[in-house]
C-alpha cells in the first residue's frame, strides 16, 4: 500500500499551479507543433535553408505574441470578473449583513457540517474577514490572489518561444538530407517530454498524454509536408 504523504499541494495552490502548468504546456506544445507543421510545410515544398528560416521565425514571432495577446485578453476576462463578484459580495455584505451570515451557513452545511457547526463557523469566520470568507466559500475566489494577465501572457510568450525554437533550430542546422529525419524526431522526443512532463505535475497518468502530444504532433507534421510536397510539385 502506498503510504500517505503531506507534501501534496492542497486548495489555491493546486490551483494556481494547474493555471501556470496549463499555460506554459499549452505554449510550449503549441509553439512545437505549430512551428514544426510550419517548417516542415515548406521543406517539402523547398530545401532552401534562408526560406526556411525566414518561415520558422515568421511562426515563432507571430505566434508566441498571438499566444501572449490571447492569453492576457482572456486572463483580463477572468480578472475582471472576479473583482466584479467581490464588489458585489462587498455590496451585499454591507447591505445584507444577515443574510449574507445565513447564505455562509447553509453553503458550510452543504459541505457536511450540521447546522449548529456551520451556524458557528460561519460566524467566527465573518467576525474574522467576511469578504475573504465569502469569496473562497462561495466563489472560489482568494481575493489577495486574483489573476494577473501579465504573468499569464509572458509565461504563453516565453514558453511558445522556447518550443518554436527547437524545430526552427532543428530544420536550419543539419544538413539538407538530414534536415526532415532530425526534426521529426526532435519534435516527437519534445513532445513525449511536454505530456509526460505535464501528466505528472498534474498527478495525472503520464502514458496517455505522452501518446497524445506525439500522436497530434505526427499528425500535423504530416498533414502540412504532403500539402507542401503538392504545392512544390504544382510549382507553387
Amino acid at each position: 500500500m502506498t503510504e500517505p504523504t503531506h507534501d501534496e499541494a492542497h486548495g489555491g495552490s493546486l490551483g494556481s499551479r494547474l493555471n501556470w502548468l496549463r499555460a506554459a504546456v499549452l505554449g510550449a506544445n503549441d509553439g512545437i507543433v505549430s512551428t514544426a507543421g510550419l517548417v516542415v510545410g515548406v521543406a517539402g515544398a523547398t530545401g532552401d535553408r534562408s526560406t526556411l528560416l525566414t518561415a520558422g521565425l515568421a511562426g515563432l514571432l507571430a505566434g508566441s505574441m498571438s499566444m501572449a495577446a490571447g492569453e492576457y485578453v482572456s486572463v483580463s476576462t477572468q480578472r475582471d470578473s472576479e473583482m466584479a463578484a467581490l464588489a458585489l459580495e462587498r455590496r451585499e455584505l454591507r447591505e445584507q449583513p444577515e443574510a449574507e451570515l445565513e447564505e455562509l451557513t447553509e453553503l458550510l452545511e452543504e459541505r457536511g457540517l450540521t447546522r449548529a457547526v456551520a451556524r458557528d463557523a460561519a460566524v467566527q469566520l465573518t467576525e474574522r474577514d467576511a469578504l475573504r470568507a465569502h469569496a473562497r466559500v462561495e466563489l472560489g475566489i482568494d481575493p489577495d490572489d486574483l489573476t494577473n494577465p501579465w504573468h499569464a501572457a509572458w509565461a504563453s510568450f516565453l514558453a511558445f518561444t522556447a518550443g518554436a525554437l527547437l524545430p526552427l533550430l532543428a530544420i536550419v542546422l543539419p544538413p539538407s538530407d538530414r534536415r526532415l529525419p532530425v526534426t521529426v524526431v526532435s519534435v516527437l522526443l519534445a513532445l513525449a517530454c511536454t505530456g509526460w512532463s505535464s501528466a505528472r505535475l498534474g498527478a495525472a497518468a503520464p502514458a496517455r498524454a505522452v501518446v497524445r502530444n506525439m500522436g497530434g504532433g505526427a499528425v500535423a507534421m504530416t498533414v502540412t509536408y504532403v500539402t507542401g510536397v503538392l504545392l512544390g510539385a504544382a510549382g507553387v
